[in-house]
C-alpha cells in the first residue's frame, strides 16, 4: 500500500495484523483483571482521543471487572512530527478526583504527553493511576514515562493504523503499520 506524505507517495509496511494486536490485547486486559481496584470501586478507564479509541474499545470489552468509561483529548503532532507542544483539547473531568484510573494510550513516544496527563490528574487528585498503551517507543523517551501495560514496543517508526493517524487519515486500518519514507 502506499499513502500520500506531503507531496510524495509512500510505502507502508504492516508491523502488527488485526490477529497479533486481538491477542495481544487480550492479554493485557488478564493483566489488568488480575489487579482490580483494591477498595473494591470501578476502574475509570480514561481514553486518550482519538488515538485510543479503537484500542480502548478492544481492551474495555475483555475486562471483567466494574469499569466506567471517561475520555480527554490531546494533541501534540502535525504531520509526522511532534510539535514539541502539549495541547489539553478537553478538559479532565472532575469526577475522576479519588477515582482509580486507567489511562489508556495509543502510543508513548516522547513521553511529553502522557507525562503532561499524568501531571494533571495527579494534580486532580486520583486515588491511583495506571497507563496502558497499545505502542511504546523507548528510544524515542525523553521523559522518565513507563506504562504498567504495553500492547508492543516499536522502534522510531512512525506509525499509522488501528487508532494512529497521519493528520486524520488511516485510522481506519485493522493493522499497525510503519510508514516508509
Amino acid at each position: 500500500m502506499k499513502i500520500q506524505v506531503g507531496n510524495k507517495l509512500c510505502d507502508v509496511k504492516v508491523l502488527f495484523s488485526e490477529q497479533q494486536i486481538g491477542t495481544r490485547i487480550a492479554e493485557i486486559a488478564a493483566d489488568i483483571n488480575s489487579t482490580p481496584p483494591a477498595d473494591g470501586s470501578a476502574l475509570v478507564v480514561l481514553v486518550v482521543l482519538h488515538g485510543a479509541l479503537l484500542f480502548a474499545a478492544d481492551l474495555i470489552r475483555h475486562l471483567n471487572l466494574a469499569t466506567e468509561i471517561e475520555s480527554v483529548r490531546i494533541r501534540s503532532y502535525h504531520g509526522t512530527q511532534s510539535t514539541g507542544k502539549i495541547e489539553l483539547l478537553s478538559q479532565l473531568p472532575e469526577r475522576l478526583k479519588g477515582r482509580h484510573v486507567l489511562v489508556v494510550e495509543d502510543i508513548i513516544d516522547s513521553g511529553r504527553s502522557i507525562a503532561f496527563l499524568k501531571d494533571k490528574l495527579n494534580t486532580l487528585g486520583v486515588a491511583s493511576l495506571r497507563i496502558a498503551a497499545l505502542l511504546d517507543k523507548p528510544e524515542a523517551h525523553e521523559e522518565s514515562i513507563q506504562a504498567d501495560y504495553v500492547g508492543f514496543k516499536i522502534g522510531r517508526n512512525f506509525v499509522i493504523g488501528y487508532g494512529l493517524d497521519l493528520d486524520g487519515h488511516y485510522r481506519n486500518l485493522p493493522y499497525v503499520a510503519e510508514v516508509i519514507q
